[in-house]
């Protein structure tokens, strides 16, 4: 069985080693620091699969550190561990890249579920491909490699990124329906699932600016159209 690294940052010791205990038992190679700025050192010094990070953290905070290691790898999956009344932080997580986030106090089983749905999303991605190559206006769009080019400048996109571009393009110029691509992409419909696909269309008009003949319009109601 493969085993994955995953690294673990959470500055309560007794719930970090709750966590890494269980998660070792379910194959998971799980290193824990208990602050973000360890968090940060030891990152670049292995081949992490994973990353579970706590909001709240000395040091460096979560969002901080997912910033960072997004800024090592683009494309590597994070979850936030996050307080009920930090709704705020969640949404900030998801403008950083974040892949989901859990709310405390949560099971080990939901925690677990939600790495093997990232993991299995991440491998092969939750889009079934169409299309190896895409044409966007003056852009290129690889789903596979994940990269957005324009003027033979690439763009590294995250997993969802690529995922909710790549779902854009194969309805190109017609509506893609909001809940089909949360079911499709998020697995579940939920307000904050929605509000992070939302986040994510942002910062794909942002990628696609640089050509006025690509937009990405919000159809009321109902979800996106990509008109190229």
């Amino acid at each position: 069985m493969k085993i994955t690294k995953v690294l673990l940052a959470e500055d309560d010791s007794n719930l970090g080693m709750l966590l890494k205990d269980y998660l070792s038992v379910k194959n998971y190679d799980t290193t824990l620091l208990v602050n973000g700025l360890q968090a940060l050192e030891e990152f670049p010094r292995h081949q992490f699969e994973l990353c579970i990070l706590d909001i709240m953290m000395p040091e460096i905070d979560g969002l901080t550190l997912a910033r960072e290691i997004r800024k090592i790898n683009p494309s590597i999956p994070i979850i936030f561990l996050t307080a009920k009344s930090q709704k705020e932080d969640i949404l900030e997580g998801f403008r950083t890249g974040a892949d989901d986030y859990i709310t405390k106090p949560f099971s080990m089983e939901e925690l677990l579920y939600r790495i093997q749905a990232i993991l299995k999303r991440s491998a092969g991605s939750a889009v079934p491909r169409k299309e190896s190559m895409y044409t966007i206006g003056n852009y290129t769009f690889d789903p596979l490699k994940q990269v957005l080019s324009f003027d033979n400048q690439p763009v590294k996109l995250t997993t969802k990124e690529s995922e909710l571009l790549e779902l854009l393009c194969r309805h190109r110029n017609e509506i893609l329906e909001r809940n089909f691509a949360l079911k499709s992409i998020w697995i579940d419909d939920n307000y904050f699932n929605a509000r992070s696909m939302d986040v994510y269309i942002t910062r794909l008009r942002k990628y696609l600016k640089k050509d006025a003949s690509v937009k990405i319009l919000n159809v009321h109601g109902r979800g996106y159209k990509l008109l190229c």
